[in-house]
C-alpha cells in the first residue's frame, strides 16, 4: 500500500482535477441518455484517473531520460527563475528509473484493462477511444514524436482532456454519442489547454533554454504569447454560446459565464508576469482554494502557483457548473 501512495503523490495528483472534472461532467452528462449505466460510467472514470497518472509519470521518464534532472539546476544557477523540483524522487535517489517505466506500466495497464472491461458491453469504439489516447499519451513527450517538444503539447492535452476524454466517457456510460457533448467539451478542452499554456508562459525563457519547444517558446513574443491566451478563454466561452445559440445546449448553459471574471483576473495576473515578473499577489476569495499556501510560499513559488492554480479553479469551477446544471435536469 505504501508503495501505491508513492508512486501516486508522485504522478502529481494536484493536476487530477483537469481530468477527473470533465470525466464527471460526461458522466453526468450521459446520465440523462437512454441506456446509461453508472457503474460502465465509473469504470471509466477510474480508467481516465489511472490513464491521466500514468501520463504524468511517463512524461517524468521521457523528461529524464532525455535531460537527465541537472540541467533544471543549471538554468536556475543562470538566474532563470523556473520549476526546479521536477522528478525529485529520482534526483534524490528514492528510486530509479526502471522502477518509474514500471510504475508507469502498471498504471498505463490498469487503464486499459478498464477500458476493456467497457469493451465487453460496449463494444469496440471504446477500444479505439482508449487507444488512441494511450498512444497519445506516451507521445507527449515520448519518441519517436515528442509532441511536446514541437510546440504541439498544448493543443494535444486540450484535445485529449477536452473531446476525447468526454466523448469517451459518454460512450462508455450511455453507449452513444451526443452533439452536446461535442460543444461543452470543446471548451472544457480550450481551458485545459490554457492550464498548460499557462504554465508554458511562465516557463517560456527556461524551457527555451533547455531546447524545449512549447507553444510559448514557438510564439516568441510576449504579446503573441498573450494573445493566444486570449483567444483560448474567448474561444471556451464562446462555444458555449454557439452551442446555446444552435440550440443543443440548454441556455442554462450559460450560467458557465459566472467564470468569466475569474478569467478576466487571470489574464490580469498574466499580463502583470510579463510586465513585472516579481510582483508579488496573494489569494483572494474569488481565486477559489488555494491549498498549502504558506509551504508555496516557503518554497519560493507563490509567483507560480497563484496563476496554474487560478486556471485549474477555473476550469474546476466551470466543470461543477456543467455538473450542477445537468444534474439538475436543466441541462
Amino acid at each position: 500500500m505504501n508503495t501505491v501512495r508513492f508512486w501516486i503523490q508522485n504522478a502529481r495528483p494536484t493536476a487530477l482535477p483537469q481530468s477527473l472534472l470533465p470525466a464527471v461532467s460526461a458522466l453526468c452528462m450521459a446520465s440523462r441518455g437512454a441506456g446509461f449505466s453508472v457503474y460502465l460510467g465509473v469504470v471509466a472514470v477510474l480508467g481516465v484517473v489511472a490513464g491521466h497518472l500514468c501520463m504524468n509519470l511517463f512524461d517524468d521518464y521521457f523528461d529524464y531520460r532525455v535531460k537527465g534532472a541537472e540541467f533544471r539546476d543549471a538554468l536556475a544557477g543562470k538566474g532563470f527563475r523556473s520549476r526546479i523540483a521536477k522528478c525529485p524522487y529520482l534526483t534524490s535517489g528514492q528510486t530509479g528509473l526502471k522502477q518509474l517505466l514500471l510504475a508507469c506500466l502498471v498504471f498505463g495497464a490498469t487503464a486499459l484493462g478498464l477500458g476493456f472491461v467497457i469493451f465487453l458491453f460496449r463494444g469496440s469504439l471504446v477500444l479505439w477511444f482508449a487507444l488512441v489516447t494511450a498512444i497519445l499519451g506516451v507521445s507527449y513527450s515520448g519518441g519517436p514524436l515528442r509532441i511536446s517538444y514541437r510546440g504541439l503539447g498544448e493543443i494535444l492535452i486540450g484535445i485529449m482532456f477536452g473531446p476525447l476524454l468526454m466523448s469517451g466517457v459518454y460512450y462508455s456510460a450511455c453507449g452513444q454519442l451526443d452533439w452536446r457533448v461535442a460543444f461543452v467539451s470543446v471548451p472544457v478542452g480550450l481551458l485545459v489547454t490554457n492550464i498548460v499554456y499557462t504554465h508554458a508562459i511562465m516557463d517560456c525563457d527556461p524551457d527555451r533554454e533547455a531546447g524545449k519547444m512549447t507553444l510559448a517558446v514557438w510564439l516568441g513574443s510576449k504579446r503573441r504569447m498573450l494573445a493566444v491566451w486570449l483567444l483560448l478563454t474567448v474561444a471556451a466561452f464562446g462555444s458555449i454560446a454557439g452551442g446555446v445559440a444552435a440550440g443543443y445546449l440548454s441556455p442554462f448553459y450559460l450560467l458557465t459565464f459566472l467564470t468569466f471574471p475569474m478569467a478576466a483576473g487571470l489574464f490580469y495576473l498574466m499580463i502583470e508576469f510579463v510586465r513585472h515578473p516579481e510582483r508579488k499577489f496573494s489569494p483572494q476569495l474569488w481565486m477559489g482554494p488555494m491549498s498549502g499556501w504558506k509551504r508555496r510560499q516557503a518554497l519560493g513559488l507563490e509567483w507560480f502557483s497563484i496563476r496554474w492554480m487560478l486556471a485549474r479553479n477555473l476550469l474546476s469551477f466551470f466543470c461543477l457548473i456543467i455538473i450542477v446544471i445537468t444534474l439538475s435536469g436543466l441541462g
